[in-house]
C-alpha cells in the first residue's frame, strides 16, 4: 500500500511521474482520491461483505498505483542520473512502510493476548514474524491447502499477505530497471538516444515479468484458487500493469483530452462495478483481475489529460484525498480492531463492523501524522541509507523476535499443558483415565439428564488449548488426500493380516470415526483401511469445492477409489460425509435443489454398489455447531475458543439440536440409503447431542475440536456405542 506521492510533468497531458520531491504544484491529487475509493472497498468488504461482497478488489487497486508509482520514480531516476540507487530506493521504502508496519504489528500482539483465547495466541506469533518478514503471503498460501487450517479463524494479520507481495515486487524490480536499461547511460539521459532505448528496454523488461506472471495467475487460479490468491507470482503482473501506464508516459507522451476523459471515466466505473461484479465464489485473481486492475490502469493513464471533465475533479476533493493520505495506516489498523472486537465482543452486527471499521481511522490518522509521515520526510530519523537500512533491519529483527517469542513460549506452555495432564497417578503409577464422555448418558442417551448443557463442568478433556492437536491418528499418519490432490492415501489399522477387511471412506468427517472403528478393529481382529480426502464425498458426479468451483480432483479420488474398492472388494464399507454442493453441468447447485441432487448422487453410487454385493454401513453426520454471523448469517461455531471465553458459563456455546442437526448431511444421506439393499444407516447423534440443545462438555469430553470434527477423546467414547450398532447391522 505505497502512498508515494505522484507528480505530474509540467504538460498536463503528460501520464508520467516526476522525481520525489518535486514541486507540491504537480501532486496527482486523483491518484490519493484512488487510494481512498481502494481502502474504502477494503474496509466495506470486510467489516459487511454483505453490501460489498467483493470489496477484496480494493487491494488489486492499491496493487496496480504501487507498481505506477514505484515504476514511475525509478524511471525517472535513470533517465535523470543514468543510475537507480538500490540503497537509496530500499532505505526509502524501509522509511515509508516499516515503521507503521512494525507499530501495528506490536499492537496487534497486544490486542491478541487481550481479546483473542489463548488458542489464538502461537498463531498470532507466528503471524507476526512472518508479516515482520514479508513472507505473510506464502505462509497464508501454506496455509489455505491445509484443510485443518482452513477451518480455523482468520489471522488477526491476515491482511499483512498484500504488503508481502509488494515488497516481494520491490526486491527484484529495481534490479530488473538497471539489467534492462544496462549500457543506456552512455546515451544522452535527455535526449532521443536514451528515449529511443527505453522506449523499447523497458516494455521488454515488462512483459518479462507480466506476461508469465499473468499466465500463471489464470492456470494457478484454475488449478488451485486459495493458493493463487495470496502467492505473489500470481500478483506480480498486476504491479507490472501500474508499471506499463508510468512506461507508457515514454512511449505515448501526449495524450487527447477526449481519451482520457473517456479512460479515466470507464476505468473508475470498471473499479466501482468490481466489488459487485466479484465475490468470494469468484475464482480470482485469474482473468477477473482484469476488470479492477485495467480500470485503475485506466484511471491513471487517462488522469492528468482529462482535466476538470475527468473523474480526478472528484478524486482530487480535499476530504477524498484526506483519506487517500491515510489509506496505508487504515489498511493497516481496519482488520486487527475488526477481529479483535469481533472476537472479543462479537458476532459483531454489520452496523458494528462498520463503526468498528470506521473507528480505525483515528489510530489511522494518529500513525500517519505522528509515525509515518514524520520519519517518511525524514522530520525523524533523518539520515543516509545505509543507517537507515540498519534501523529497518533492527526493527524488523526486532518486531520478528517479539513475534516468535510469544509463539515458542505458548506453545511451550500448551506442551507443558500435554504433558502435565498425561502424567501418571504420583501414588498408583496409573495412567490417566480418559473422562467417561458418552458414556454417562446411559443406554438412552436421548434426553439423558446427563447430556444437558450446564455452566460449569469440573474438567474437561482435552483441555481446549489443545483441543486443535486432538485429532485422529490418520491426520499424523499422513493417511488424508489434501483437497489439492488426487492420489489416494491410505492407512491400514486393526490386524493387518485379517482376511475380514473394512473399509473407511470419505470426507474429513469419515475421520471423525476412526478412533473408535480402530477399537473395534482391534477388537474384532478385522484389517481396517482408511480413505479420506478433505472435503470430498464418497459419491458420484461432479462436486464442488468450498468456493463454489468445479472439484475435479475430488472426482478424479472417487473413480480411483472405486476403481480399488472393486479389486480389494472388502466384507464392509463403512462412509460418512459433510454436507457438499454439487454441480450440475458445470454449475454449482445451492438453495433448494441441493439435498435432492446430493441425495440422488449417493443413492446412485450405493444403489450400484449394493447390486454388485457390497455391504454399506452408513453413519449419519454428525451436527454442525454454528452461531449469529453479522447481518444474521450464520458461521462456524469454533467450540473449544468459545469455552476458553465462556469456562464458568458454558451454556453460551450451546447451540439448538435441529439447528445444527439441519446444518449437515444427515437427511440427505438418510433419504438416499432409504430401502436399499445391503445398505444400512446407523445414527449416533442422540449420543453426540443428546439434549435440545448441543452442549459442548459431556461426560468431561470436549465435544467437537472446532464446530463439525469431533475431537478423539470424545469419539472414542463412542465405541460401545458403534460396536453395538455394527453388531446389530451385520448380524
Amino acid at each position: 500500500m505505497t502512498l508515494v506521492g505522484v507528480r505530474t510533468q509540467p504538460d498536463p497531458r503528460q501520464i508520467g511521474v516526476g522525481a520525489e520531491g518535486g514541486p507540491r504544484g504537480t501532486f496527482r491529487g486523483d491518484i490519493e482520491g484512488l487510494r481512498a475509493v481502494a481502502v474504502l472497498l477494503v474496509l466495506v468488504g470486510h467489516a459487511a461483505p454483505a453490501v460489498l461482497p467483493g470489496g477484496f478488489v480494493g487491494v488489486d487497486v492499491f496493487f496496480v498505483i504501487s507498481g505506477f508509482l514505484i515504476t514511475g520514480l525509478l524511471v525517472a531516476e535513470l533517465r535523470r542520473t543514468g543510475r537507480i540507487s538500490i540503497a537509496g530506493f530500499y532505505a526509502r521504502r524501509a522509511r515509508r512502510l516499516l515503521p507503521a508496519a512494525g507499530l501495528v504489528l506490536l499492537a496487534s500482539m497486544l490486542l491478541t493476548v487481550v481479546a483473542l483465547p489463548r488458542t489464538r495466541w502461537p498463531g498470532t506469533g507466528g503471524d507476526v514474524a512472518a508479516s515482520a518478514a514479508y513472507l505473510m503471503n506464502w505462509h497464508l498460501a501454506d496455509r489455505s491447502v491445509d484443510y485443518l487450517a482452513g477451518g480455523q479463524p482468520p489471522s488477526i494479520l491476515q491482511h499483512y499477505w498484500s504488503l508481502a507481495v509488494e515488497e516481494q515486487f520491490y526486491l527484484i524490480w529495481p534490479l530488473l530497471l538497471i539489467l534492462v536499461m544496462l549500457g543506456a547511460h552512455r546515451a544522452h539521459r535527455a535526449g532521443d538516444g536514451w528515449l529511443r532505448t527505453a522506449r523499447w528496454r523497458l516494455p521488454l523488461g515488462l512483459a518479462l515479468v507480466a506476461v508469465p506472471s499473468f499466465a500463471w495467475s489464470v492456470a494457478e487460479t484454475t488449478s488451485d484458487p486459495a493458493r493463487a490468491y495470496f502467492v505473489t507470482t500470481t500478483r506480480l503482473w498486476e504491479l507490472a500493469l501500474g508499471g506499463g501506464v508510468a512506461v507508457l508516459g515514454l512511449l505515448v507522451p501526449r495524450m487527447p483530452a477526449w481519451l482520457g476523459i473517456a479512460l479515466a471515466w470507464t476505468g473508475l466505473g470498471a473499479v466501482a462495478a468490481s466489488p459487485f461484479v466479484v465475490d468470494t465464489a469468484t475464482a480470482f485473481p485469474g482473468w477477473m483481475a482484469l476488470l479492477p486492475t485495467l480500470g485503475t490502469a485506466a484511471v491513471i493513464a487517462g488522469g492528468t489529460c482529462a482535466g476538470r471533465a475527468g473523474p480526478g475533479r472528484v478524486l482530487g476533493l480535499r476530504p477524498v484525498r484526506a483519506v487517500g493520505a491515510i489509506s496505508y495506516s487504515l489498511y493497516l489498523w481496519h482488520w486487527p480492531l475488526l477481529v479483535a472486537a469481533d472476537t472479543r465482543f462479537g458476532p459483531l452486527t454489520q452496523t458494528t463492523s462498520l463503526a468498528v471499521a470506521l473507528a480505525s481511522v483515528v489510530p489511522a490518522a494518529l500513525t500517519y501524522r505522528y509515525v509515518e509521515d514524520p520519519i517518511r520526510r525524514g522530520r525523524i530519523f533523518g539520515m543516509r541509507p545505509r543507517r537507515a537500512l540498519a534501523w529497518g533491519a533492527a526493527c524488523t529483527t526486532l518486531v520478528a523476535a517479539a513475534g516468535l517469542g510469544l509463539h515458542i513460549v505458548t506453545q511451550r506452555e500448551a506442551a507443558r499443558l500435554g504433558a502435565s495432564l498425561a502424567q501418571p497417578n504420583p501414588v498408583t503409577g496409573d495412567a490417566p483415565a480418559p473422562p467417561p464422555g458418552a458414556a454417562v448418558l446411559g443406554p438412552h442417551p436421548r434426553d439423558a439428564p446427563a447430556g444437558q448443557p450446564v455452566d460449569r463442568v469440573a474438567a474437561i478433556q482435552p483441555d481446549p488449548l489443545l483441543a486443535y492437536g486432538d485429532q485422529p491418528d490418520i491426520w499424523r499418519d499422513h493417511c488424508v488426500t489434501q483437497a489439492t490432490e488426487s492420489e489416494v492415501r491410505t492407512c491400514v489399522y486393526g490386524d493387518p493380516a485379517a482376511d475380514h477387511t473394512v473399509w473407511l471412506v470419505g470426507d474429513s468427517h469419515a475421520g471423525n470415526w476412526v478412533p473408535p472403528m480402530q477399537e473395534i478393529a482391534r477388537a474384532n481382529h478385522w484389517r481396517l483401511v482408511t480413505y479420506v480426502k478433505a472435503n470430498c464425498p464418497f459419491t458420484s458426479g461432479e462436486v464442488a469445492d468450498h468456493g463454489l468451483r468445479p472439484y475435479p480432483s475430488c472426482a478424479q479420488w472417487n473413480r480411483t477409489v472405486r476403481q480399488r474398492l472393486y479389486a480389494d472388494r472388502p466384507k464392509l464399507v463403512v462412509t460418512t460425509n459433510m454436507t457438499y454442493v454439487p454441480m450440475r453441468d458445470g454449475e454449482p447447485v445451492t438453495g433448494g435443489g441441493q439435498q435432492q441432487l446430493a441425495a440422488e448422487r449417493q443413492r446412485h453410487l450405493w444403489s450400484g454398489l449394493s447390486g454388485d454385493g457390497f455391504r454399506l454401513i452408513v453413519l449419519r453426520d454428525t451436527p454442525l455447531l454454528t452461531e449469529p454471523g453479522p447481518a444474521g448469517v450464520p458461521r462456524a461455531l469454533n467450540v473449544p475458543e468459545c469455552v476458553l471465553r465462556y469456562r464458568t458459563r458454558l451454556t453460551r456455546c450451546a447451540v439448538p439440536r435441529q439447528t445444527a442437526l439441519d446444518a449437515g448431511a444427515g437427511r440427505a444421506q438418510a433419504q438416499a440409503a432409504a430401502g436399499l439393499p445391503n445398505v444400512s444407516l446407523i445414527d449416533l447423534n442422540d449420543a453426540i447431542c443428546p439434549a435440545d440443545r448441543c452442549a459442548p462438555v459431556i461426560g468431561g469430553a470436549l465435544v467437537y475440536r472446532d464446530s463439525n470434527h469431533l475431537t478423539a477423546t470424545f469419539a472414542r467414547t463412542l465405541t460401545p456405542r458403534l460396536a453395538a450398532a455394527l453388531a446389530r447391522e451385520l448380524t
